[in-house]
């Protein structure tokens, strides 16, 4: 069972201008890059205008590291100290559930463990020492 962990950045519309900012500095190399425009649409929720350009999962390798980014959606938005989070992989949807578990334990829910468009389990909690985790496994896409 693979598990890996990488920081993911949550920006506030900055992510394109951060993106070719560790391109020049750091030497970044896009793996991976989507607009909410470009996610499948959901008629229960529609988009709004201004978010159809934002990045909504980006990737980039330096190195041999992985960093990720997204812009919040339009009405959220991340403050200095809250916008770095840690993005759990694993190729297990039942390890993913325990890791979900056992994070949420005197914790902080901010997304139940679903499955989307691009995961068959996938979600966001905040643990007891205020450390937000994104669990994504791998499967769909």
């Amino acid at each position: 069972m693979a598990l890996s962990l990488a920081p993911y950045l949550m920006m506030n519309g900055t992510t394109e201008e951060a993106i070719n900012f560790y391109e020049e500095a750091l030497g970044a190399k896009v793996a991976f890059k989507q607009t909410f425009g470009e996610m499948p649409a959901d008629p229960n929720f529609p988009l709004p205008e201004e978010a159809k350009g934002l990045i909504s999962h980006a990737m980039v390798k330096i190195g041999d590291s992985d960093l990720m980014f997204s812009d919040n959606f339009p009405g959220q938005s991340s403050q200095q100290g809250d916008q770095i989070t840690i993005c759990i992989t694993s190729d297990d949807k039942e390890k993913s559930t325990k890791i979900f578990e056992s994070l949420s334990q005197g914790g902080q829910v901010k997304m139940p463990l679903q499955d989307t468009f691009f995961s068959p389990a996938y979600g966001i909690v905040t643990d007891k020492f205020g450390i937000t985790f994104q669990i994504f496994t791998e499967g769909k896409m």
